[in-house]
């Protein structure tokens, strides 16, 4: 009523009157309908404006909610045209005569497009659609006048909308759906929650939960709606127990309430939705007798088989079933199986030794004699052949063994251990005089918790022989002793992933290459065991191969790449390749995987060529600064394919730190990878202590007992080799190079105090040269490395690779490269990114190797 402009006036329409006389009249008989709609009125949801317009067709009243609704206050309203102001331009002339017919005194009822106003920064004012009804009054004066009241269509449609989705929902649901008042009484009930306790919906309007709860749960829940409307805090899975109409039957009900809001937020009341749970009730009940049937096996799975020993597992089968299943038990295993014999004599029929490897009582001092004499633990012994003890080893069934007479055990099984279809060995359980005997259900749990404990065994003994023999292909594959190198102070470490795990496909090399260079390779096969050790083999084998062919890095990687495709297939790379290309179901038991940094250092110039296939970066800390990741692309791991490798070239300062390892050593379950590199990044902080010190200091900080995987370790410190231990020099493509290049060498021998080496390498050198003159091209470049072998170096431009081949009694020439290979300790050839390099090392004087007499292998020659 207050929305009404206050200088309207009553319509001459003679209804309006009598409608006026009947609201006096009920006025007069109570002021209740003139009362404010409370908050929570229909009004609080539909948009409902009013304004009055004066004689002139301009606007001389606005509402509050008509502020609202248009967004306009009423200093800006009032004195407007409305046509103007909210009617399009092209709709504006049919507005105008509407007006005019508005103000002779006609009603009109429609639904009008509207607009807002432009904003008064230019933006175009919002759209709308509203349903207007305009009533001609007349002003104090007589004036004709007109009060328009304005509803949103559009919050109306949505409204209906939501409503019919509310119906809908509300008497289809499967669930009983209440809408409880402020009074605590059903307001509403769907047909679900009907069907149940009877009745149509509008039947339980008005009714409380004493209606329908036995009084103590009537009284809780009722508490329980007191709490949600006066908190608002929602009640989820109460559960509620209860009867309906016409039954004895104990029902369950789950309960969730929650609070329901008016459109201004007033609390109106609790909606309930309840669903019958009474057969889960059931199922729960029936649930719980079995899980108390299993507990025995649940506790045998969570005790049984945490080792991999065999007298462990054994002894946690009898802590579990002594005392709560029997009072006395005892496990015994085939001896020769423990020895590692799959078949031994007598396994077929019962007849085999035995080890009793376990014996528990709940009984002091009783012995275990059903079938004889008693049997210590650790003796060895076998059962009669007829005996029911041979009967179970041979039928694998279990069988009952009678009680002897006067004896403590009234009730004994015999179970055999079975696993994989083979028998292990045979458990006896006993109830002693006094207990229940064994029934059938207590046969096939016996039967259940013997399998179990079998199945842990048998893999325990699997295992242990799977491991020694992988302990010995991984020992035999790792480098002996402490590796040595050109130019490096190395050091190494190899961690299998726990005691009873000591195989793994970690590995590290460190080779020896030509012209004291080294190359270091660590690298992870993706797997554990036998299978991962074999392959690792494989994999270190090839890579000492190619690096003796004295590849790239990149080439070694890309040729490791394809021998790693080609493990897992029996024709090898080429057929690995052709069923690539046909589809088929892949078989991982037959994919190889491996990770593999390798790097080639040059003691010379101090630099190292990297090459990664998906491994974990290297590490090199720098004299006085903190150490950093090296980045080298990773590219894809080992028997992928179809990727070519990258190379990264690092020259490392003097004494600095290089460090390869694999993930075991920054990886676990517990700690993350990014943890894990920047804890090991971490530890190397003192790089300038001896190598192995800060091997085990890299080891005793991070976390390197998790037994997750293995981990290999392989430190590198720089150690180039002196400047005045390299001889280099350039010669000209002239013959009397050859005479120069001898006096080079000798001249540097004699610095060296080499004397004993200067004619050996003056004839080798004058081989070599003389060689790169006539088949090489270019200048020719003469190189002497002294370290812990003496090394010579021939380089040219040439690309055809010399090739050793015996001549025959009457050739006079093709014995230079034999005379090479007679009096050096080593010799070969390698490709350069100009060209190739022919090379020859000897043994020092004093050293290990012999020097061979020129003479007499000249002589040797013919």
């Amino acid at each position: 009523m207050s929305e009404i402009p206050a200088k309207a006036t009553e319509s001459e329409d003679p209804s309006d009157g009598a409608r006026s006389q009947a609201a006096q009249a009920e006025a007069a008989a109570g002021d209740a309908m003139w009362q404010s709609s409370p908050p929570g009125s229909i009004y609080d949801y539909i948009r409902v404006a009013s304004f009055s317009i004066g004689p002139g067709g301009l606007v001389d009243q606005w509402s509050l909610r008509a502020e609202q609704l248009f967004g306009i206050p009423a200093g800006r309203a009032v004195g407007t045209d409305p046509i103007e102001a909210f009617v399009d331009p092209d709709l504006r002339g049919r507005g105008q005569r509407k007006m005019a017919e508005i103000l002779d005194g006609r009603e009109w009822t429609g639904v009008v497009p509207f607009r807002m106003p432009d904003r008064p920064d230019g933006t175009r004012g919002e759209e709308g659609l509203a349903e207007v009804y305009v009533m001609p009054t007349r002003t104090a004066e007589g004036e004709k006048a007109a009060v328009c009241i304005v509803v949103d269509v559009r919050t109306l449609r949505s409204i209906e909308t939501d409503l019919a989705a509310s119906q809908a929902i509300f008497g289809q649901s499967p669930f009983g759906f209440l809408l409880i008042d402020t009074d605590l009484r059903v307001r509403r009930a769907n047909e679900r929650f009907a069907s149940i306790f009877g009745g149509t919906p509008d039947d339980h309007r008005g009714k409380g939960v004493h209606d329908y709860l036995p009084r103590p749960e009537a009284e809780r829940v009722s508490a329980t709606l007191r709490r949600v409307l006066e908190t608002g805090e929602s009640i989820t899975d109460m559960h509620v127990t209860g009867y309906v109409p016409g039954s004895e039957e104990r029902r369950h009900w789950s309960i969730n309430l929650y609070r329901v809001h008016s459109g201004s937020g007033r609390p109106i009341g609790v909606a309930w939705l309840g669903t019958d749970i009474t057969a889960r009730r059931a199922a729960a009940r029936e649930a719980a007798a079995a899980r108390r049937n299993l507990a025995l096996l649940n506790e045998a799975g969570a005790r049984i088989g945490n080792s991999l020993d065999l007298e462990t597992t054994a002894r946690e089968l009898l802590d579990v079933v002594v005392p709560g299943f029997c009072d006395l038990a005892t496990v015994d295993l085939y001896q020769g199986l423990l020895a590692g014999d799959e078949t031994p004599p007598g396994h077929a029929d019962g007849s085999a030794e035995l080890r009793r490897v376990a014996f528990a009582s709940a009984v002091s001092g009783a012995p275990f004699s059903s079938a004889g004499k008693p049997v210590d633990v650790g003796a060895v012994h076998h059962f009669p052949f007829h005996s029911p003890c041979a009967e179970a080893l041979r039928t694998a069934r279990p069988q009952r063994v009678p009680a002897e007479e006067g004896g403590l055990v009234q009730s004994t099984l015999a179970v055999p251990m079975v696993a994989h279809d083979t028998v292990v060995g045979l458990a006896q359980f006993a109830r002693t005089k006094g207990s229940e005997p064994f029934g059938d259900r207590d046969r096939d749990l016996a039967v259940e918790l013997a399998a179990r404990a079998a199945v842990c065994i048998d893999n325990a003994r699997l295992y242990r022989r799977e491991h020694e023999r992988a302990l010995i292909l991984q020992r035999s594959l790792l480098p002996p002793g402490d590796p040595e190198a050109s130019g490096l102070d190395i050091a190494c470490r190899y961690l299998p992933g726990n005691a009873a795990t000591e195989v793994g496909g970690d590995w590290f090399d460190v080779i020896e290459l030509p012209g004291h260079r080294t190359a270091l390779v660590v690298g992870d096969v993706m797997g554990r065991g036998l299978r991962a050790a074999v392959a690792m083999g494989e994999l270190r084998t090839a890579v000492r191969t190619l690096a003796l062919l004295d590849l790239e890095p990149a080439e070694v990687l890309s040729a490791l790449d394809e021998i790693a495709r080609g493990l897992g297939t029996p024709g090898g790379v080429q057929q690995a390749t052709r069923t690539a290309r046909q589809p088929r179901d892949a078989d991982l038991s037959e994919v190889y995987l491996a990770t593999c940094v390798y790097a080639v250092y040059d003691s010379v110039t101090r630099r190292c060529t990297f090459a990664n296939a998906g491994h974990l970066p290297p590490v090199l800390v720098e004299p006085g600064e903190p150490a950093l990741m090296l980045d080298v692309p990773p590219g894809m791991p080992l028997g992928v394919g179809g990727e070519p490798f990258e190379e990264v070239e690092v020259e490392l300062p003097e004494g600095a730190l290089l460090a390869l390892y694999t993930d075991g050593l920054v990886e676990s379950r517990d700690h993350p990878l990014d943890e894990g590199l920047q804890a090991f990044i971490g530890a190397l902080t003192d790089p300038c202590r001896p190598l192995e010190d800060v091997c085990d200091h890299v080891l005793s900080t991070l976390d390197t007992h998790h037994g997750e995987d293995d981990i290999a370790l392989l430190m590198a410190r720089v150690q180039g080799l002196p400047a005045d231990s390299v001889g280099d020099w350039t010669l000209p493509r002239e013959p009397r190079s050859v005479g120069r290049a001898r006096e080079y060498a000798r001249d540097r021998l004699q610095s060296w105090d080499l004397e004993p080496l200067i004619d050996t390498t003056e004839l080798l050198v004058s081989e070599l040269v003389t060689n790169a003159l006539r088949y090489g091209e270019g200048e020719i470049r003469l190189r002497l490395l002294l370290d812990r072998t003496l090394v010579c170096e021939v380089w040219d431009s040439g690309l055809v690779q010399p090739r050793r081949r015996r001549a025959r009694d009457t050739d006079e020439g093709g014995r230079g490269l034999q005379l090479v290979g007679l009096l050096s300790a080593a010799w070969g050839s390698r490709r350069t990114p100009r060209g190739k390099t022919v090379w020859f090392e000897l043994p020092l004087p004093g050293g290990e190797g012999n020097l061979t007499d020129p003479a007499e292998a000249l002589l040797s020659l013919f």
